[in-house]
């Protein structure tokens, strides 16, 4: 009877050498049924459950014709498999769906073009889909890999789970899940997961959004995670317990949606690392609600966020801001926002600046104005010239850079005060004729000393001695002093910065 009459009556032949579990993996392959062998995920070879790769690679690329009317696939649970299930560079037209399987070695899909891939609660020594393009989903949810999970190049267009998987890769120099310009439509989620040995995703698209609620990132002192030049369409979600001891890199990452740490945990493993590396980022909305402080130094220099949603109990010691630019800020009181500026160990005019911008933006303009001043006053701090120093400090106690010119009114009325007391007391002796001179008065004559132009003609007429001589030059020094620093702290104020 000829093959294909033989499938259709439902015969199915299968090659000499076969076991007999391997045999009914081949008479079940053309319907697509389910072979278990076992409820239990093997860890030896047990009788009755060893199924060799060599069979499953041949029946996946069509060695065994299927069934009219069905979906053929290898569906399997329980098995353990000798030998390398390895169909690279193949086409496979059907399902692999092994479940609770041991596989003994790594499987090889690297540059083959598969349909759904399915290997979940298995145990496998690793996973090589270096250019796989897979038109279903990729899954190796729950399963334990003692070794690499490599995804370079590859297309995945039904998605990629990882939910609960345990991967463990012990190689200092090599990564857990290691890829390259790896393509996922219909979304990532690798959630509850536990993955010792660092993360690569470098210039990953997600279009589907990235989901790791849950999930903790093992790497301590080196790169949990690696994602610099990572596209997100929707989300990108670090939440919800996940945890990253090392550093997470997303230096440059696109998230068209929200970026999201709330209630994780970032800990770089050593202070004088980054903990959270995204600089250069584009996201529509940050989420910065970690489960407690931050352990290392984060960076968010030159990036775009339109919303930054943080608390100022979880910011580290140092913090990264010089030209991050954002539309909206939520949390923290503007006491909270001068202490986030100030957080950068190297002073920059531009996160003050920003600031600035915000809070005239929203109509705070008072807040916006202290901020300035802060912004100065740091400035002053950092210098090394103690000249600019001290003429920074002269500014800033007599019209606060500008910012506070009621200074500059308060310190003139306390100097007529004074004057007009001293020289009411020890009145100054007249240099003119009675008929050429205005009657004296002790606060004219003190207004006249203080202004630095002659307005009354007091200071022309009278003339004072002793020891009331030295507050007549004192006040003349601080009128100088006065308006040279008023009309510099103004017209620092009026040029742009």
């Amino acid at each position: 009877m000829p093959r294909q009459a033989q499938a259709e009556r439902g015969f199915v032949t299968h090659p000499s050498g076969l076991s007999e579990t391997e045999q009914r993996l081949w008479a079940a392959f053309p319907t697509g049924s389910r072979v278990v062998l076992g409820d239990d995920r093997p860890a030896g070879p047990e009788p009755g459950r060893i199924v060799r790769a060599e069979v499953i690679r041949q029946l996946l690329l069509g060695a065994c014709e299927p069934r009219e009317g069905f979906v053929a696939a290898v569906r399997l649970r329980g098995a353990y498999i000798i030998g390398r299930l390895d169909v690279s560079g193949g086409a496979v037209e059907h399902e692999l769906r092994l479940e609770r399987c041991h596989l003994v070695e790594q499987p090889d899909f690297s540059n083959a073009r598969t349909r759904q891939l399915r290997l979940s609660e298995c145990r496998l020594p690793g996973f090589d889909g270096g250019g796989l393009q897979a038109d279903g989903y990729l899954s190796l949810s729950r399963s334990v890999i003692d070794g690499q999970v490599r995804l370079p190049r590859a297309q995945l267009m039904g998605g990629l789970r990882m939910n609960g998987t345990v991967i463990t890769e012990t190689d200092p120099a090599e990564w857990a899940v290691f890829s390259g310009g790896l393509v996922v439509e219909a979304g990532a989620f690798i959630r509850d997961a536990k993955i010792t040995g660092g993360v690569r995703l470098v210039g990953a698209r997600m279009n589907g959004g990235l989901f790791m609620e849950g999930t903790a990132l093992r790497n301590p002192g080196r790169l949990a995670m690696d994602a610099q030049n990572m596209i997100v369409e929707d989300a990108a979600e670090f939440s919800r317990g996940f945890t990253a001891l090392g550093t997470m890199r997303l230096r440059s990452a696109r998230i068209n949606g929200t970026l999201s740490f709330s209630r994780a945990v970032l800990d770089s493993g050593d202070p004088a690392r980054m903990a959270l590396h995204a600089s250069h980022i584009h996201a529509d909305e940050l989420i910065l609600l970690p489960e407690r402080r931050i352990e290392g130094r984060v960076s968010l220099s030159y990036s775009r966020i339109n919303l930054i949603m943080d608390d100022p109990a979880v910011w580290p010691d140092e913090l990264y801001l010089n030209g991050l630019t954002y539309e909206l800020l939520r949390g923290g009181g503007f006491r909270d926002r001068l202490d986030w500026v100030n957080r950068d160990k190297q002073f920059h005019l531009q996160p003050y600046e920003q600031l600035a911008a915000w809070y005239h933006g929203v109509g705070h303009d008072d807040l916006a104005r202290k901020v300035q001043l802060a912004k100065l006053r740091t400035r002053r701090r950092n210098l090394a010239n103690p000249v600019g120093k001290a003429w920074g400090c002269l500014l800033d106690w007599t019209v606060g850079y500008g910012y506070r010119p009621w200074l500059a009114f308060g310190w003139f009325a306390f100097l007529v005060t004074l004057g007009t007391v001293v020289f009411s007391v020890d009145r100054p002796h007249p240099i003119k004729p009675p008929d050429e001179r205005p009657d004296y008065h002790a606060l004219v004559y003190t207004l006249d000393l203080l202004i630095p132009i002659d307005t009354f003609g007091q200071q022309q007429a009278f003339d004072p001695t002793g020891w009331s001589r030295w507050v007549a030059y004192a006040l003349i020094a601080t009128g100088w002093i006065l308006a040279t620093a008023l009309i510099a702290g103004v017209t620092r104020v009026l040029r742009p910065s």
